[in-house]
């Protein structure tokens, strides 16, 4: 197996760990949105979204799991890690993700409306910023919209 198809693999299998986060967001019925952070390949923290539960505004799957990590970890860098995240992330967690120094981000769906890292504005891409976080988008991206579009819909119903 060749160097790309592994990498794509190995992210594959990290967001469907982000999905199961996402799933238990649903279930709290908050958005379900998950988020997985890891690094050298080892599981480090998770989070889902809990702002409603939480009455925080701020607590996106993507911070939930950088605040564990930097609980697990002991340190609120997160050097040579790469997050794991559902849908792409709006500026807030772009933001934490930049003050983390997060190395990777990889997301599944795009999010047309508060996405700014691919979709709205490519943030990671300012030129004034001291940190540079890799991107991959689109990984699972069906599953990881048809969660979004079954939730919002079911909530219509």
């Amino acid at each position: 197996m060749n160097g790309q198809a592994e990498s794509h693999n190995r992210d594959e299998y990290w967001m469907r760990q982000a999905l199961a986060q996402a799933e238990l967001a649903a279930a709290a019925g908050e958005v379900p949105i998950g988020a997985v952070l890891v690094k050298q390949e080892q599981f480090i923290a998770a989070g889902w979204n809990r702002p409603i539960a939480g009455h925080d505004p701020t607590a996106h799957a993507e911070i939930q799991a950088l605040r564990a990590a930097g609980r697990a970890l002991q340190n609120y860098r997160l050097p040579d890690t790469t997050l794991y995240v559902t849908l792409e992330p709006c500026l807030m967690c772009a933001g934490a993700m930049i003050h983390a120094r997060v190395a990777r981000l990889v997301f599944g769906a795009h999010d047309s409306k508060r996405g700014v890292v691919d979709s709205r504005w490519e943030v990671f891409s300012a030129p004034w910023l001291n940190h540079r976080v890799e991107v991959t988008g689109g990984v699972l991206e069906g599953e990881c919209a048809a969660l979004l579009k079954g939730f919002f819909r079911d909530r219509r119903d």
